[in-house]
């Protein structure tokens, strides 16, 4: 079949995707520019990783420089000991570069921003996987939309529509007079949903979140600390095992 001749858009411009070695020349390159723009440097971990939180962080220091991720090429960036590093003293937080990591330059003051992310703990809803921070069970009765998390007074009872995805998720629910009954005849006095401390599985992830109840915390813990007017390297999070001389 012959090729159609009628006339087609051509783009004049294309968008080249930035190549791998690109984007490592160009993280290494700015990480080595902010120790020399910026007054402090923190190594920071994340706990329950969370991009809405992270942009708020990045939204928070918007005066500052937020790296996240691609830990070799920080380490690398920073330096690995006196001979290559970008600064004095960089080279001892190279211990610190690993897992969920990441690098925050800033000239504030220190105090406040230790003081920001002691404060900054917002709570999310559990994925499967991760484990249970808290124990949750459903009250027996009429089922309330947060399930007995808050006083029968301020809450509303669950819709009936609901109750055939909660029987499917496990729970022993029934409707009585187009209400949502929960009535277990082994003497409990409410259904399990979780206990604290096991790992939580997509069932119970989906069985919280339809009772709003959130245990995943967000948190930035800052693990050490570098100054570069002094070149002294403050150890915030010490691990075991672990010795960092400050000078």
């Amino acid at each position: 079949m012959p090729r159609s001749k009628r006339a087609r858009i051509v783009h004049e411009s294309k968008v080249t995707k930035k190549s791998h070695k690109e984007q490592t020349r160009r993280l290494y390159a700015n990480i080595r520019e902010c120790v020399e723009k910026y007054d402090h440097l923190f190594v920071f971990s994340v706990d329950n990783m969370r991009n809405t939180y992270l942009k708020d962080v990045r939204t928070e220091f918007a005066d500052s420089r937020l790296f996240f991720g691609k830990t070799k090429v920080m380490a690398v960036a920073l330096g690995h000991n006196p001979e290559n590093e970008a600064a004095p003293n960089l080279h001892k937080l190279s211990p610190y570069l690993t897992g969920a990591v990441g690098l925050l330059f800033t000239s504030r003051d220190p105090e406040s921003v230790l003081s920001y992310f002691d404060a900054f703990r917002p709570l999310d809803f559990a994925r499967a996987g991760t484990v249970s921070t808290r124990s949750f069970s459903i009250p027996n009765g009429l089922v309330y939309s947060r399930g007995g998390e808050i006083p029968a007074s301020e809450d509303e009872p669950v819709s009936h529509t609901i109750e055939p995805e909660l029987r499917k998720l496990g729970v022993p629910t029934r409707l009585v007079k187009g209400k949502v009954m929960l009535e277990l005849t082994d003497g409990q006095e409410g259904y399990p949903v979780c206990k604290e401390g096991e790992v939580l599985d997509s069932r119970q992830t989906t069985l919280l979140k339809m009772f709003g109840v959130a245990t995943a915390e967000f948190k930035v813990d800052l693990k050490a600390q570098w100054t570069r007017s002094t070149g002294e390297v403050k150890i915030l999070e010490k691990d075991e095992g672990m010795d960092v001389d400050g000078q």
